[in-house]
């Protein structure tokens, strides 16, 4: 029998390992620590140059005030958000260009964290203790960390997989009554639903599908329900796959690997899916570095992965994490199954957009709309997908297939599924750029 208590401490007595340059790095969205964070503020008075890193971040805590955070910390995120672009002119906040199966051993690779610290379920009866949420790196990170510190609630759910430690690697149990962070589902408008029809259109029965979160993913899922026997290897667990399991319409019986079992790195969503995953005997939970590895991903025949992007260009460069130089998110898990689903047998990728953005124009005020399929990207933009990994591209004019098509053919293709107002000046500037005579 393990004993709980001999690893037992106190979230201050936590924070007491905390010293001046130490790196902290949390667990991804849903399994940030809650209790350790909203209290981090309290040590900004004797700490300087403590780096937190960070991948989704959820936690609203004070530490993340401009006045308190300036003081003390600096963040090293995997993936940006609102909560970061917030302290992004401080010049404290960094982005990691990363691909996430390798964010684990690059991040050890480049620094040792002092502290890995993650929110987890309430350990069993031989002491292992399973991350709230998912895997993304947390145990890879761990493994070099000098201390291994979960923080134990017993509103995490226990997700069956590889998302566990075993007692002996637990330095550290701290106790809360956290619940896992939650993301709202956003209600798809009337163009997220034509993208997610006609995204459905690609998708097979018995195709095995990774989707994302957002309007155009949550359409995509209202849009599969007619389907049959779809299989889930997925990066991110959502509520809108939730409601497809439920269905039936995801039963994994066609998958090559994993038959039966709905595969995914990380959840996030509804307070629902959360309850749903806990203890489910039909999901699993495996490392990021193996889940999001493309190689893995091609194992199952007829793999299809469907991204956004925030533009592309006519030469097929995504950017899906920047607007210019100001980092929105971040690259996540796009390249990783794009590349997958390319490798597979009879596998697709699927990029999707608006074929327009409507921006206020700060000097005039008024309202402008842009095309965000555009003869280059904006200077400074990420390229998230490079030209050589598109495959399909999705707008709500329609679906162009890239693969193995030269420049020029691509600009016919991406200005066919471009707004109307904006075909003929596409074409004309990729005369200009000589892609067309």
């Amino acid at each position: 029998m393990f004993d709980y208590k001999s690893k037992l401490i106190s979230v201050e007595q936590a924070l007491d390992l905390v010293a001046d340059g130490d790196l902290i790095t949390v667990g991804l969205g849903a399994n940030e620590p809650p209790a350790f964070l909203s209290n981090l503020h309290h040590i900004a008075d004797r700490v300087s140059d403590v780096t937190i890193s960070n991948c989704l971040p959820m936690v609203a805590g004070d530490y993340l005030k401009e006045e308190i955070f300036t003081k003390a910390f600096r963040i090293e995120t995997l993936f940006s958000n609102q909560l970061m672009r917030k302290l992004a002119h401080t010049g404290r906040v960094s982005f990691v260009p990363n691909n996430l199966h390798f964010v684990g051993s690059k991040r050890n690779a480049h620094r040792r964290s002092k502290i890995m610290i993650s929110l987890a379920s309430t350990p069993g009866e031989n002491g292992r203790t399973s991350f709230a949420t998912g895997n993304a790196y947390e145990d890879r990170i761990g493994a070099q960390a000098q201390y291994r510190i979960l923080e134990v609630s017993p509103n995490a759910p226990k997700c069956y997989g590889q998302n566990y430690l075993e007692w002996d690697e637990i330095d550290y149990v701290i106790e809360s009554e956290a619940c896992p962070c939650t993301i709202p589902a956003l209600e798809p408008n009337e163009r997220d639903m034509k993208i997610g029809q006609i995204i459905a259109g690609l998708v097979n029965d018995g195709d095995c599908i990774q989707v994302g979160v957002g309007g155009i993913p949550n359409a995509v899922c209202q849009s599969l329900f007619e389907k049959r026997d779809l299989g889930v290897h997925t990066e991110m667990m959502t509520t809108g796959l939730m409601d497809l399991i439920k269905a039936g319409v995801v039963t994994n019986a066609r998958k090559q690997v994993d038959v039966g079992l709905t595969v995914f790195t990380f959840a996030l969503g509804s307070a629902q899916m959360y309850d749903f995953i806990n203890e489910n005997p039909t999901l699993f939970t495996g490392r990021g570095e193996n889940v999001n590895d493309p190689y893995v991903i091609a194992r199952n025949d007829n793999q299809v992965s469907i991204n956004t992007t925030v533009e592309v260009d006519l030469c097929g460069q995504c950017c899906s994490e920047s607007i210019g130089s100001s980092q929105i998110s971040g690259s996540g898990g796009q390249v990783d199954t794009a590349v997958g689903a390319q490798n597979s047998k009879n596998g697709r990728s699927i990029i999707a957009l608006y074929s327009t953005l409507e921006k206020v124009n700060n000097l005039t005020g008024e309202t402008e709309v842009i095309s965000k399929i555009v003869p280059t990207l904006r200077p400074g933009a990420a390229v998230t997908l490079s030209r050589n990994d598109v495959d399909w591209v999705v707008s709500e004019y329609g679906a162009v297939n890239l693969r193995g098509t030269s420049i020029a053919e691509r600009v016919r293709l991406l200005t066919s599924i471009a707004h109307p107002q904006f075909r003929d000046g596409l074409l004309a500037c990729a005369r200009e750029l000589g892609y067309l005579l």
